[in-house]
C-alpha cells in the first residue's frame, strides 16, 4: 500500500543543505520515492504558523519508505544536512 513520508525540516544553513538536497533524491528514487511537495509554498490554515521546509514524498511502501531511510545512500545524503538542519521525518500509510 503506498505511503507518504512527511519531512518537516529546520534549515540554518542554507548553502550546506544544497550538499544534501543535490544527493537525497538520487537514493530516494531507488527505493520508488517521488517527490509530491519540496520546499515549495505553504499556508497554514490552523493551529500555529509552519516555518519550517516541508516535503512530502510518496513510496510504494512504509517498508520501501523505511529501507531508503535506512540505506547507505540515503545515509550518506543525511550526513551533509548534519550541522546544516534539523528535521522530523514521520511515515503514513496511504488509505
Amino acid at each position: 500500500m503506498t505511503a507518504y513520508m512527511l519531512v518537516t525540516v529546520d534549515v540554518t544553513d542554507p548553502e550546506q543543505y544544497r550538499n544534501y538536497t543535490d544527493r537525497s533524491p538520487a537514493a530516494i528514487a531507488k527505493f520508488g520515492g517521488r517527490f509530491l511537495a519540496r520546499g515549495g509554498r505553504t499556508v497554514t490554515l490552523e493551529g500555529d504558523a509552519e516555518t519550517r521546509r516541508v516535503v512530502v514524498v510518496e513510496f510504494p511502501s512504509v517498508e520501501q519508505a523505511e529501507a531508503c531511510y535506512n540505506s547507505p545512500e540515503y545515509q550518506e545524503a543525511k550526513s551533509h544536512r548534519e550541522g546544516a538542519a534539523t528535521a522530523r521525518f514521520v511515515v503514513v500509510e496511504g488509505v
